[in-house]
């Protein structure tokens, strides 16, 4: 982790387990956090997309950021989302992670309507009033907004943000951001692009499927930015075919189901979310017995 711009590194997105009745476990959650920080992670991302935050109350989002930091240990990261429908929502969110202890946050833009430039630069004005670095997050498939190079510059230059989680999949467009913003650190936001968005220039990983693999999610990492491709190649290929969910509607109930496999606790989704259907159960359990037996952990 790196203490100055604890933003860097390999950030969990962190899946949320439930009880039986759909509420949440914080216990087993506390726990979760607490062995992602064992297994050598940088830190965690509660309340982003894995985490379900749509569907969470604003007072389970809170204590979900409180058991994150309180089950972290010293220099572990927490980097809480506060994607809201409005600025105003997103600003409470933000402060409410500061007061928490989170060191820094992962914030959408506006994500009920395509808001325009000045809507989109006012949003992350209400944001940084919380004081805690900001890495935008740029998911125009969940939102209606599309956190494009010349705006995140923008963004940049007011001081607004420090990073970008790069969730489009479009790896030019790290090229581009370092063109036009040489100072704002491209993540890598969609597990299927590690190596792409490593080579081109990325400087942390806000990751999903390292809820099932952290230690070699770490490998992984750690060979992309050394841009050692004997090692990366072989397991990139590897876990692809499971990463490569990340970027489908269904990825939670992928990881949750690779979650229970290797013994983790995953489970259910609160609804509309709906359980995988065969075909797409067959496709995920395939894929992570292959990376089981493959030695992956």
């Amino acid at each position: 982790m790196n203490a100055d711009k604890p933003w860097r590194g390999v950030i969990v997105a962190t899946a949320l387990p439930l009880n039986d009745d759909l509420s949440i476990d914080y216990d087993g959650y506390a726990e979760h956090v607490a062995w992602l920080a064992s297994q050598g992670v940088d830190g965690v991302a509660p309340n982003g997309s894995l985490g379900e935050y749509q569907n969470l109350t604003p007072e389970e989002r809170a204590k979900v950021v409180e058991v994150a930091v309180q089950a972290s240990p010293e220099g572990f990261v927490v980097m809480p989302g506060t994607g809201a429908y409005g600025a105003m929502e997103a600003r409470r969110f933000a402060e409410q992670a500061a007061e928490a202890g989170a060191q820094v946050l992962m914030s959408l833009p506006p994500n009920t309507y395509p808001a325009d430039e000045r809507g989109v630069l006012e949003h992350y004005r209400e944001i940084a009033k919380a004081g805690l670095p900001v890495s935008a997050y740029n998911n125009p498939f969940d939102t209606k907004v599309d956190l494009k190079p010349a705006l995140l510059a923008k963004l940049y230059d007011e001081g607004l943000i420090v990073a970008v989680k790069e969730f489009s999949g479009d790896v030019r467009r790290i090229y581009e951001i370092a063109e036009l913003a040489p100072g704002l650190d491209p993540m890598i936001g969609t597990d299927d692009t590690v190596l792409e968005v490593a080579l081109a220039g990325g400087k942390g990983w806000i990751a999903g499927y390292t809820n099932v693999f952290p230690v070699s999610s770490m490998e992984l990492f750690r060979a992309c930015m050394a841009r050692d491709l004997d090692t990366a190649l072989p397991l990139y290929r590897l876990m692809h075919p499971l990463l490569r969910w990340d970027s489908k509607p269904e990825f939670i109930q992928a990881i949750k189901l690779s979650m229970d496999m290797v013994g983790r606790k995953g489970g259910r989704c609160r609804p509309p979310r709906q359980v995988l259907t065969p075909e797409q159960e067959k496709v995920v359990r395939t894929a992570t017995e292959t990376a089981i037996a493959a030695g992956l952990h």
